[in-house]
């Protein structure tokens, strides 16, 4: 399966992560691509978990009867 590098400075960042590692090319590509996506999960999951606060807390308020229309709305902003 090729995979080839054809920009300079991600070739130079790959072989200082291999080097560092002590791995192989194939290998320290992996363990990148592996830590980013882990980052991206756990950002996703914080944003998550700050959502599912902020929406237990909504759900915690109490109901005011009121119906949330167009006219609601438009009452609210002067119109």
């Amino acid at each position: 399966m090729p995979f080839h590098v054809r920009d300079e400075e991600t070739d130079t960042l790959v072989r200082e992560l291999a080097r560092r590692e002590g791995v192989g090319l194939t290998e320290a590509v992996k363990l990148a691509v592996k830590d980013r996506l882990e980052q991206k999960n756990e950002a996703v999951a914080r944003k998550l978990a700050a959502m599912r606060a902020i929406s237990d807390d909504l759900a915690k308020l109490p109901r005011t009867g009121l119906k949330a229309d167009k006219a609601f709305f438009d009452q609210l902003s002067g119109d």
